[in-house]
């Protein structure tokens, strides 16, 4: 019997498959790049959805400084923007509202083409603001993200540490979608900070090649420095950020090592700083020379401005201490205490800080320590020049804190997770209890700020744009307001700039009047008239002498004075469709009306009101704003909107 055998088959060798992560713990290139590209997609989204829920009103320069002029570049001079006296005195670039108003004319262009409903076109413009701005936003979480990835290895947790501290953060939520000069100026500054060639804080020891030859970093720098001088140009004090990272890389003051910096290193960094600051300045002179008409240079006339008149402290005194006691603390909220930590050990601390890699911790290079002090020196600098300026905003800080996210970075890694023994192992949380507090409070924050805290602002200019929709149906147009305005559809007594103007109102032929707050540039700083002077929405709030009460005194020798006294000879205002205000001013409005004003024959009855949060820091602004029908024009009508009543004064 013959024992038969198994013909064994061979397979031809196939090509080798390289696995993605190294045996080491260092990413594979390809997964790094795909990484990069589904954070950015990933950010993009959420801050776009974070875009459609902030639904409430901040501050006016959101819209005043941004929107308005956008919208007058857009669609004319007769579209209805309200422009402020800052650019009637060209204060402002015109770079960051050319941005949403070239994004305005291409949107309405493309969706009147479509022959789309008017009221969906208003709508859309409404919201694209904001959309465009989230693009702004996801960039800026990005770039901390990149930034930190550089500074603390591919390989560390803590990068993703300043990752979800810039996803989590309420103040991020709450802000960094809203079109403010100083939103973008975050994104611009942190985006420059990535590209900046830190190589040249290295220790000379490291290598001896030249920094700004190596492959692809000249590149880099010409990026980081057109970058910052857009950001120089739209908040001129964002230069205090650079000059502290500057002087620090040609000092080397406190930092470690020789300076690898040499002798033909200087005229190239001159260079390049001059070329890319020309660009950047010839752009921005180029786009005011066509929104102004003539040439300006607003930062000069800021600057003059802010010096010569004094203007700053007309719109509110802060004491030196502020960013300290209440900017940062604001910004970080529930990080504080690990920002803090940031800071002092990246400041004071002789030692190299350690970052918390896959499996152990290990020390930073020389590179790596550096950076997080020259940008810990750049951050007090920051505050130490603008703590002495009188008037202060926590925004006016909001470049700083992506640099305050990457230098808290791995003390919250070290407190909240346990190195795993192994490279095999994941990463193991710990304080869970008191992670889930701080993040419970971070959410809680930035929902109530997002859509409960005043948004009565926003929505009773919808509720205005609808009527106006309802009752004109043939005057929705944006090339150009209506022959015949025959009315004025709303009065606003309120503190001045509470709500958005024509970028919410969006139709030209929806003319509106609010109480105004022009600053007293015909008087003198430290003079008597400079300390007494009032301004309009002040003179309305103003208490009567006689009386002890407000408004009455205004409405008829400022408003209406036509209808009193024989008028004097005075043309007083049109009397509106519509007067809204918060809802202490109903008693002011039903004594005048049922008063002395009751030969004007306005009936006043509430149509709508809005919920505007729990509590605001100005009495003026307390309780619900309120929409009342003066009566005055006979096709108006509608029941009481918010579930109410129609209720007559």
């Amino acid at each position: 019997m013959v024992k038969m055998e198994k013909d064994t088959v061979k397979k031809p060798p196939g090509p080798r498959i390289e696995k993605p992560a190294e045996k080491d713990g260092r990413v594979h290139a390809q997964v790094a790049a795909a990484q990069v590209g589904d954070i950015l997609s990933v950010l993009l989204a959420f801050r776009f959805i974070n875009s459609l829920f902030v639904k409430t009103f901040f501050q006016p320069d959101e819209y005043f400084q941004a929107l308005e002029p956008a919208w007058r570049m857009a669609f004319g001079e007769g579209s209805g923007a309200w422009m402020t006296w800052e650019w009637e005195y060209q204060l402002r670039s015109s770079l960051h509202p050319a941005v949403f108003g070239a994004a305005y004319k291409l949107a309405e262009t493309v969706m009147s083409a479509m022959h789309l409903f008017p009221p969906f076109i208003a709508s859309m413009l409404v919201v694209l603001p904001g959309a465009l701005q989230s693009v702004f936003a996801a960039l800026g979480d990005f770039y901390t993200w990149k930034l930190a990835m550089d500074v603390y290895g591919r390989e560390s947790y803590a990068p993703w540490a300043a990752l979800w501290m810039t996803v989590l953060n309420p103040w991020q939520w709450y802000c960094s979608t809203r079109t403010f000069s100083n939103s973008l100026e975050t994104t611009l500054t942190i985006a420059a900070l990535s590209y900046w060639p830190w190589e040249l804080l290295a220790d000379a020891k490291e290598t001896k090649e030249e920094r700004l030859k190596q492959k692809g970093r000249l590149n880099s720098l010409r990026t980081s420095l057109f970058l910052a001088a857009i950001a120089v140009l739209l908040r001129p004090t964002n230069l205090f950020i650079w000059l502290g990272i500057i002087a620090l890389t040609l000092t080397r003051l406190t930092l470690n090592g020789q300076s690898p910096i040499i002798q033909t290193t200087f005229p190239a960094l001159l260079r390049e700083t001059v070329l890319c600051g020309s660009v950047a300045l010839a752009i921005s002179v180029v786009s005011d020379r066509l929104y102004f008409g003539f040439w300006t240079f607003p930062p000069y006339k800021w600057l003059y401005f802010n010096m010569s008149q004094s203007l700053a402290v007309f719109y509110g005194r802060m004491p030196w201490h502020y960013y300290l006691s209440q900017g940062i603390p604001l910004l970080t909220t529930t990080f504080l205490p690990f920002a803090l930590l940031g800071i002092y050990k990246a400041t004071l601390t002789s030692a190299k800080p350690t970052t918390l890699l896959s499996a152990r911790p290990t020390s930073l290079s020389t590179t790596s320590s550096n950076t997080l002090k020259t940008l810990s020196f750049a951050l007090i600098g920051m505050i130490t020049i603008l703590s002495p300026i009188s008037h202060k905003e926590v925004r006016f800080i909001y470049p700083l804190l992506p640099i305050l996210h990457i230098l808290a970075a791995p003390y919250v890694t070290s407190f909240f997770t346990t190195p795993p023994t192994t490279l095999s192992k994941p990463l193991v949380l710990r304080h869970k209890i008191f992670l889930a507090n701080i993040l419970s409070i971070n959410l809680l924050l930035a929902g109530y700020l997002s859509l409960f805290h005043q948004p009565a602002p926003i929505s009773v200019l919808s509720f205005l744009r609808s009527e106006y929709e309802r009752l004109h149906p043939d005057s929705l147009s944006l090339s150009a307001p209506p022959q015949e305005q025959k009315e004025l559809f709303a009065l606003f007594l309120t503190p001045c700039h509470t709500t958005p103007w024509r970028s919410h109102l969006v139709w030209p032929g929806l003319r509106a009047r609010a109480l105004t707050c022009e600053p007293p540039l015909h008087t003198a700083p430290g003079t008597p008239e400079r300390e007494n002077y009032l301004d309009e929405a002040d003179r309305f709030y103003a208490e009567d002498a006689e009386t002890g009460k407000y408004g009455g005194v205004f409405l008829r020798r400022e408003m209406w004075p036509q209808f009193f006294d024989g008028g004097d000879g005075r043309k007083g205002e049109e009397i509106p469709r519509f007067v809204v205000g918060f809802e202490g001013i109903e008693g002011v409005l039903g004594e005048f009306f049922g008063g002395e004003g009751e030969k004007m024959g306005v009936k006043m009855k509430k149509v709508w009101e809005g919920w505007n949060g729990l509590v605001n820091e100005d009495w003026r602004r307390g309780g619900r704003l309120v929409v009342w029908d003066t009566g005055v024009y006979p096709d108006g009508g509608g029941e009481m909107v918010d579930g109410g009543s129609r209720d007559e004064l």
